[in-house]
């Protein structure tokens, strides 16, 4: 088994334990998924997490991704690295969010590489099977990470392509690396920083805010706690499984388009793969805290405009959809295109409708780049 990312008999035996140890909270009736998860349905994953799932499966699908573990900056990063067989082929990183890892590119990655690039899928510090950091970094600092991991990979130039934070830390690549990123791609706008000035703002982008607030109001509860608390909760969802698997599904079934049956788009393999190396790394707690240096990155860093040529795809499942007129407002927007399925998680949800995007965003771009 690869060395970066191992997850051991005895780390599976507790896991299983405290599954089949679970204690459940009761739910009122006809609730389903109003309050938050919905107990009835997660009981049965968590039943197959502990007695059906296939450990040894998932281990030997980790071990054979194309990973390698190197050190950037002092920290210890897990990275999925694959070249295309044509030369000169186009690198590009793909930078996740939130709550997922590199698992998010998983699917795409080797698509990706037959359409003849090259990628670069890290695991951010706190995330999946790369160290956390010594003290919390924002999606600023990263950044300045990934553009040293690309150096050390030796790119000196290439594309960048980004969702939820991983959309922060490819703006921020652009912005602060703009003789380096030749194209950034993102399938979101980002949301408008509180406090925004209206006054200019044109009436879809009023609506747009509007819209944010909406939302922060009826959903973004977890992303406060995370800002302001996160080691409260990291204690129970750290100890638990059955609490982390409640955090992370129901975030994936509120932001994927699945029309609310989760199972229409992922396999339970596919999550609790996602749930395993979650628990296995105890990297829930780490994962959350970058909310909070997020919160202190200033408003005007959040105002800077993207210069880079940016292209964005919109999917209808997503959180909150930036109007076009925004993102000519904050980017040099090249490519805008609204796709008709896929949601937040849109790699790991529609990985080919996915690809087509980033791959026609990207042609004007091949040949660009000298490896």
């Amino acid at each position: 088994m690869s060395e970066t990312a191992v997850i051991d008999d005895a780390t599976i035996e507790d896991l299983r334990a405290r599954l089949r140890a679970t204690r459940w909270p009761d739910a009122p009736a006809g609730t389903g998924w109003s309050l938050g998860v919905d107990v009835d349905e997660l009981r049965p994953l968590v039943a197959y997490w502990a007695d059906g799932f296939d450990f040894a499966a998932h281990r030997a699908e980790l071990a054979a991704l194309p990973a390698r573990r190197v050190t950037v900056d002092g920290i210890g990063v897990h990275v999925l690295h694959q070249r295309a067989d044509t030369s000169g082929a186009l690198p590009v990183l793909l930078a996740h969010g939130w709550p997922d890892s590199g698992w998010r590119y998983r699917k795409v990655l080797p698509m990706l590489v037959d359409a003849g690039f090259d990628v670069v899928v890290p695991d951010m510090p706190g995330y999946g099977f790369s160290d956390a950091p010594p003290r919390v970094l924002d999606a600023r600092e990263v950044a300045g990470l990934w553009a040293t991991l690309m150096t050390d990979l030796g790119y000196e130039r290439f594309a960048v392509s980004g969702g939820d934070i991983g959309t922060h830390v490819a703006r921020y690549l652009a912005l602060d690396h703009p003789d380096r990123v030749v194209a950034v791609h993102r399938i979101d706008g980002g949301l408008p920083w509180p406090g925004i000035d209206e006054a200019g703002l044109s009436p879809a982008e009023r609506s747009f805010v509007r819209e944010t607030e909406r939302w922060r109001t009826a959903e973004g509860a977890y992303a406060m706690l995370h800002r302001t608390k996160p080691q409260t909760a990291a204690v129970g969802l750290t100890d638990s499984p059955a609490g982390l698997a409640a955090w992370i599904v129901e975030k994936l079934r509120s932001w994927s388009d699945c029309g609310g049956d989760l199972w229409s788009v992922y396999t339970r393999d596919e999550v609790l793969a996602l749930l395993t190396e979650y628990w296995a790394t105890a990297t829930i707690g780490s994962s959350m805290r970058m909310y909070h240096a997020n919160a202190a990155i200033p408003a005007a860093q959040m105002a800077r405009r993207v210069e880079v040529p940016s292209g964005f795809s919109v999917f209808p499942g997503d959180i909150v959809r930036a109007p076009r007129e925004w993102l000519e407002r904050t980017t040099n927007l090249v490519h805008h295109h609204e796709l008709d399925r896929g949601g937040h998680f849109a790699p790991f949800e529609v990985p080919e409708l996915y690809v087509e995007e980033l791959r026609t965003f990207l042609e004007p771009y091949r040949g660009s780049i000298r490896r």
